[in-house]
């Protein structure tokens, strides 16, 4: 008995140090996997791998860009929805995260429910321009000329729900005038069609515009949000062009998987938040037309609630349904 007694005691002081370094271990102690839901050399791809180059020492693990792209973000946030809560796979959104709801039937998961929010990462606002020998040279003048023609006017974006289309659904409501849609595959093929005169009208992204702008092959008319633009500091906002009130933006931001222990939301949220204040990171944003910008994970969670209900009027008013 005594032998029997000593060899339990014995294996006990040899558990007791595994469950007491388990118990104390600290997250994260492995590589974190953050799941981009779009293809590799994208804005989002590159906001990620510049934003993991601070954040790793920071957390003082590595982490990994896992590019799982399709179906307008939807494979790469399913993966996410789906996986362990334990902070080891997150999620950087992108504008479309939002306007699925309203866009995708039957979405794997609710985009409000499934994810925990941690902070935003990045904000881009959408340059309009025009066929520089138009007659058009300011947002009044755009307006005007779709009110004296409704439904002549032409724009385009990449497609619907996307961030041109909702900057230019949201400007057509708010201006009381009517313009017709014309999809295309990429930005490049819209300039193409603004400079060919095929379309009037376009709302695009600052850095795939912009050195067609400089070199005067199109004009950009004004930029969608309230705040101007860092690098095309002379196009005014279209709140103060013609069309007071409009402030239109896109966010980048960062999820985990719906229940993720809040200690662990909390390190990410101010891990991230200071990465976003390093100065290269914020010239590297701005190189690309995007504004970093950090939040507490509660307003990113409103942020997600009131997107879903404002773009999905939106759409629901243009007449776009679910597929």
């Amino acid at each position: 008995m005594r032998k029997i007694m000593f060899a339990i005691s014995l294996a006990l002081a040899m558990i007791q140090p595994a469950l007491v370094h388990g118990q104390t271990k600290a997250w994260p102690d492995q590589p974190i996997h953050l799941i981009v839901p779009s293809g590799a050399g994208g804005i989002t791809d590159s906001l990620a791998r510049i934003l993991i180059q601070k954040l790793s020492p920071i957390l003082g693990q590595s982490i990994i860009v896992d590019n799982r792209p399709g179906a307008s973000g939807v494979i790469g946030s399913s993966y996410v929805a789906r996986a362990k809560p334990n902070g080891y796979t997150l999620l950087m959104a992108f504008p479309s995260h939002v306007v699925n709801p309203s866009t995708v039937k039957n979405l794997p998961y609710d985009t409000a429910k499934d994810f925990a929010p941690i902070t935003k990462v990045g904000s881009v606002a959408e340059i309009l321009l025009t066929n520089r020998n138009s007659p058009i040279n300011s947002v009044a003048d755009l307006i005007k000329e779709a009110k004296e023609h409704p439904g002549k006017l032409n724009y385009g974006s990449v497609g619907v729900g996307s961030l041109g289309d909702l900057c230019m659904l949201l400007f057509q409501s708010q201006a009381k005038i009517k313009m017709t849609h014309v999809a295309y595959k990429g930005e490049p093929e819209i300039l193409s069609a603004l400079i060919r005169g095929d379309i009037q009208a376009a709302f695009v992204s600052p850095i795939a515009a912009m050195a067609m702008v400089k070199a005067g092959k199109i004009k950009a008319l004004a930029i969608s949000d309230k705040q101007g633009s860092a690098i095309l500091p002379k196009v005014p906002p279209v709140a103060k062009a013609g069309l007071a009130g409009f402030d239109v933006t896109g966010w980048n931001a960062i999820f985990a998987p719906a229940g993720t222990p809040k200690p662990i939301v909390d390190k990410l949220n101010a891990a991230i938040n200071k990465a976003l204040a390093d100065p290269d990171l914020v010239k590297k944003f701005l190189s690309q037309g995007v504004n970093p910008i950090g939040c507490p994970p509660e307003t990113l969670q409103l942020a997600v609630e009131h997107d879903i209900a404002s773009i999905g009027s939106a759409l629901k008013a243009a007449g776009v349904q679910p597929k």
